[in-house]
């Protein structure tokens, strides 16, 4: 009985977000072969299917991938609409070989001796000398346990499936977690007339928002500190990185004065169980509402690869994306994968860069050792 026909590649890319799309430029400007896999029906859904009102955090300037600029004024800040709607634009003015509503169900070494990958996507089956996994980190949204047991009554949503205010039911409001997420949406709740309480500490905050004037004029310093100080060769960036790594930055646009003006009533408390169907903070106070929004990240999901590639946290096992353990694998859109930058649009090229820059070199080294074997030989 015949196995599976298998579809070669030099390079499979899995993902076409901007860690993908970054990683499909460099390797086209090598002239490397290659294919990127995305599962969505088309590139940039994944920033289409966040809340309506997301902005991103960097200025259009600063959202660029190599090589095709960002077509909005240097200080606007893209809508996850037009986010998406450029990294389709991208993949079109760089030809690259991009095949969507290709979902991937394992990836693992190649049986034949050639110290290469086998990608599994459903009926098909693709082969690569290095896959690059570029699915980013977060893909499943994380909800405590306890949220089983508050009442069928409370409308409970992760800030994966909120889109608007509209979702909710008439009453309270009950945001858990205080990271960049929950800030904005606790905000915008507010404002559209929900009574709104947000649960759990923060982990600071810019002295101003990233899109006031302030920001605007500060963003090359911020750029610069984030490209540059905060990376994984300083001591203050290595410090960073693992909280980073767990959802752990500072509030960059809505701030603590922006929710008290707005009136959200903010306990530093968190969501730590149930009472009667109702929702407990960690010191003990029961709080009545109609909805909770879940603002508790996401965990990463790398079960699909069949390798010994994952740490106890989930995350993969590699420096800067190269995963010296099984070579010609690498992973990009990982946060803090070299420096702050890493979360942002911004450093997804040179993350990308430094990753293809490793895939060219094995390639070389390879087609050394075979010409050295070739020369022998006659």
């Amino acid at each position: 009985m015949k196995g599976p026909v298998v579809e070669r590649h030099e390079v499979v890319v899995i993902g076409a977000g901007q860690a993908g799309l970054a990683a499909g430029y460099h390797l086209a400007e090598r002239g490397i072969e290659f294919v990127i896999l995305e599962a969505s029906p088309r590139v940039g859904d994944v920033w289409r299917h966040r809340y309506d009102s997301l902005l991103l955090y960097s200025p259009a300037r600063y959202d660029a991938l190599p090589g095709h600029r960002f077509p909005l004024g240097r200080n606007a800040f893209p809508t996850g609409a037009q986010m998406g709607d450029y990294l389709e634009a991208y993949v079109a003015h760089h030809r690259l070989p991009v095949r969507t509503a290709v979902r991937v169900d394992s990836l693992r070494p190649a049986s034949d001796g050639s110290g290469g990958y086998l990608v599994m996507a459903g009926p098909r089956t693709y082969g690569a000398d290095h896959v690059v996994v570029a699915t980013g980190a977060f893909q499943r949204p994380h909800v405590p346990e306890f949220a089983s047991q508050l009442s069928p009554g409370i409308r409970q949503l992760h800030s994966a499936d909120y889109r608007n205010p509209g979702q909710l039911a008439d009453g309270p409001v009950l945001v858990v977690g205080v990271s960049h997420s929950g800030a904005d949406l606790a905000h915008e709740i507010a404002a559209a007339g929900h009574r709104t309480i947000l649960s759990g500490r923060d982990h600071g905050q810019l002295p101003f928002s990233v899109d006031s004037r302030r920001g605007v004029f500060a963003w090359p310093i911020l750029r610069f500190l984030a490209w540059n100080l905060l990376t994984l060769s300083t001591p203050i960036g290595r410090k960073m990185a693992p909280r980073i790594r767990k959802g752990g930055g500072p509030l960059l646009r809505i701030r603590r004065s922006d929710l008290e003006r707005a009136g959200v009533e903010q306990f530093e408390a968190r969501t730590t169980g149930v009472s009667e169907g109702k929702p407990v903070l960690a010191d003990g106070t029961v709080l009545d509402v109609a909805n909770v929004i879940w603002c508790t990240g996401f965990r990463p999901d790398y079960s699909w690869i069949d390798l010994p590639v994952v740490n106890e946290d989930g995350m993969p096992m590699e420096y800067r994306g190269v995963v010296d353990s099984s070579p010609g694998l690498y992973f990009l859109g990982v946060p803090f994968l070299y420096s702050f930058t890493s979360m942002l649009v911004l450093g997804a090229g040179r993350d990308a860069a430094y990753v293809v820059e490793r895939i060219a070199g094995r390639r070389e080294a390879r087609d050394q050792v075979n010409t050295a074997a070739g020369s022998e030989a006659a």
